[in-house]
């Protein structure tokens, strides 16, 4: 603890000396009036929202024209994302980098609040089915959500708001780069009287810069906007296609640092096939001046099939599943400065998920049919939340949810075990969480100040209830949950400088996960405390300076022998760190943008530190810093052009480093990549 203390002061100094080396008065760009949604699903003054919600603007995006979504949220202090093959990735959230049904349930990825998957069906590479590429903002919410979010937001939730029709204009990107990767991205937005049509899509040709790694990307966005006499109603819907060659690990000590190597693909077989639709409809309207309330229905179908490439079975699997569901919430001003919100989701989906070897028998991995079944879930969640003034500038805020989820699993081939797989007999499960928060706020002058406890919960995915193995047990896991204490301040000094600062200490029960011996855990306990600094400064005329730092520490509490002895490096000890979990992350950038020159650009540093690869803390990756420099010049009224020159230094380093079966494991990072291209905006 007392390092802990220390590291988070180091960070406090950092944004303190910031605010003393404010030398001019020029307005700054801050985030501070910004208008967020994902604390309360409304628009609402990020000065308003008392809890850590960091956010993308539409200049942040267009400025980063981001490859893949971790280049964007990875700016933001306590998240990381690993990028995987192609447009895959696993997520940390003052978190390890999760994987498997943790990695799935315990992060929710959004579209204009509604989910993108149901719950016990998440995708743990949720983001690529998002239309990132033509987003207005990006939100991240860190920690548990409390009352509006519930299953699967147990470590953070991400908010993707696209584009609302009639507000942005018309828009046109395309971009190339040296590996020959090819991006476009438009969008069209017309207004006629009360009603407002857009049109977005995006296109990606990307080769890979490994060997069989290309991934052809699709997405097409329509939307509708009516406004009139108090009622607002926005209709979404949405597409994606993805066609992936996946490429696997580079195996071997520091495989990634050769140059060769890191660029070979050992499963050229592999490949993520991926389609989705989605459909919502968002109904506001104001009933007085005091009382609003929104309703938004929705559907979704999503279809997968991938190769199970990190398996001996080399298996394909298909998954798919649909959803109906609706989204209602009422919000109240009372006269007496009482806020209150309440409401109901509920959500009705059928899932299937097959899984077939066609290789010849390997160790316990059987030729044939593995798995099928089908799956029924219901969920209903209603919530509460009320802002009651204790005094002019403090006010204290009550919420809860309670989330009821069943489901009914149906298993189509013969229960019983084939080889190393257990399939269980049909069944229903049913589980039940409350999720408590409370939370007192300050006012500041251009700021905010508050505490909060708050409590996550989400049931298990499906996977792991019914896609089971041979020294695993039947019993239903628990849910998890997580506790968690909280401090943050959030202000701007004078008109050129903003900091946001934040402490957490959180507590998992019932993590659940699968050792090395191949059992299910269910009782797991894990421990994440750390800080998270967000700034920005003008240094001078035209300069400024921004980032963020972050600390954490993410260790086990309790203890989890082996019976295989091979993999002793994976035994469990409490105080270990879990593994993936780097203590420190850093992104800065220094921006030039002079008001009277058509030119701006911005230099970034990106830092990682180390991190144990293995639960029993005995093999690490040294971690890695890696340059980006950016530019724009604009050209005409409405067009530019643009530069990016990614990894400067072409630094050779891992996206993701692993351990596991005696080995080490890395996704390597692309090298010096140079991109150009131009966009059109009205």
């Amino acid at each position: 603890m007392t390092d802990l203390v220390k590291n988070f002061g180091r960070g406090c100094a950092i944004a303190s000396s910031l605010m003393a080396s404010v030398v001019s008065a020029q307005e700054l760009d801050t985030a501070i009036d910004y208008l967020v949604v994902t604390g309360e699903r409304r628009e609402v003054a990020l000065n308003n929202q008392a809890s850590s919600i960091s956010i993308l603007t539409t200049d942040d995006l267009a400025r980063i024209g981001a490859d893949h979504p971790s280049e964007a949220l990875n700016r933001l202090s306590g998240v990381l994302i690993h990028r995987g093959s192609g447009q895959e990735h696993l997520t940390a959230i003052r978190s390890p980098v999760l994987t498997g049904g943790a990695g799935a349930g315990s992060f929710l990825f959004l579209q204009d609040g509604v989910p993108l998957r149901s719950v016990g069906f998440a995708n743990v590479n949720g983001l690529f089915e998002a239309h990132t590429e033509i987003a207005r903002q990006i939100e991240v919410e860190k920690g548990p959500s409390g009352a509006f979010y519930g299953a699967n937001a147990i470590h953070g939730t991400i908010n993707v708001l696209l584009p609302e029709p009639g507000r942005g204009g018309d828009f046109l990107q395309a971009s190339v780069d040296t590996i020959g990767r090819l991006k476009s991205s438009a969008v069209i937005d017309k207004t006629v009287g009360q009603q407002s049509v857009l049109a977005g899509v995006s296109v990606l040709d990307d080769p890979g810069f490994r060997v069989d790694s290309g991934v052809d990307q699709q997405k097409l966005t329509l939307r509708h906007r009516y406004g009139s006499d108090g009622l607002e109603i926005t209709s979404t819907l949405a597409t994606i296609n993805l066609n992936q060659e996946t490429a696997g690990f580079v195996q071997g000590p520091n495989a990634y640092q050769y140059a060769g190597l890191r660029r070979t693909n050992p499963n050229p077989e592999a490949f993520r096939d991926v389609q989705a639709v989605r459909v919502q409809s968002q109904i506001e309207k104001r009933l007085s001046d005091t009382f609003e309330v929104s309703i938004t229905p929705y559907g979704r179908w999503t279809d997968m099939d991938f190769r199970l490439h990190f398996l001996p079975s080399d298996a394909l699997e298909e998954n798919t599943h649909w959803s109906l569901g609706a989204q209602a919430a009422g919000y109240w001003e009372a006269p007496s400065g009482v806020d209150v919100a309440f409401g109901v989701d509920g959500e009705y989906t059928e899932g299937e998920l097959t899984e077939f070897q066609d290789r010849p028998t390997i160790f316990s991995f059987t030729q044939g049919l593995h798995y099928d079944y089908e799956v029924e879930a219901t969920s209903l969640s209603p919530f509460a939340r009320a802002s009651v003034p204790l005094t002019e500038k403090m006010s204290l805020e009550l919420a809860g949810r309670l989330d009821w989820t069943s489901f009914r699993y149906d298993n189509r081939t013969g229960s019983g075990t084939v080889g190393r797989f257990l399939r269980p007999d049909d069944r229903r499960d049913s589980f039940v969480t409350f999720s408590p928060k409370i939370r007192l706020t300050r006012e500041l002058a251009d700021g905010l100040v508050w505490a909060s406890y708050t409590r996550g919960a989400r049931p298990p995915q499906t996977t792991d209830l019914y896609r089971l193995q041979i020294n695993q047990t039947t019993d239903p896991a628990e849910p998890e949950t997580i506790d968690a204490a909280e401090i943050g301040v959030r202000k701007s000094i004078g008109n050129a400088a903003y900091v946001d600062l934040a402490g957490y200490y959180m507590v998992k029960d019932n993590f659940f996960f699968r050792d090395a011996d191949g059992f299910n855990v269910s009782d797991g306990r894990t421990r994440h405390v750390g800080g998270e600094a967000s700034f920005a400064v003008e240094l001078i005329e035209d300069i400024s300076w921004q980032g963020s730092l972050s600390y954490g520490a993410h260790t086990y509490r309790f203890d989890r022998p082996l019976l295989n002895q091979s993999r002793a490096s994976e035994i469990i000890s409490a105080g270990n760190d879990v593994d993936t979990a780097p203590r420190w992350l850093g992104n800065m950038r220094l921006r030039w943008s002079p008001e009277e020159r058509p030119v701006s650009g911005e230099i970034e540093w990106v830092f990682v530190d180390d991190y144990f690869l293995d639960a029993g803390n005995t093999e690490s990756y040294p971690g890695h810093s890696v340059f980006n420099l950016r530019s724009s010049w604009q050209v005409a009224k409405q067009v530019s052009a643009f530069f990016a020159l990614r990894n400067v230094l072409n630094t050779f380093y891992a996206e993701r480093a692993d351990f596991a079966f005696g080995n080490e494991r890395y996704f390597p990072g692309e090298g010096r990549v140079l991109t150009v291209g131009f966009s059109y905006r009205s």
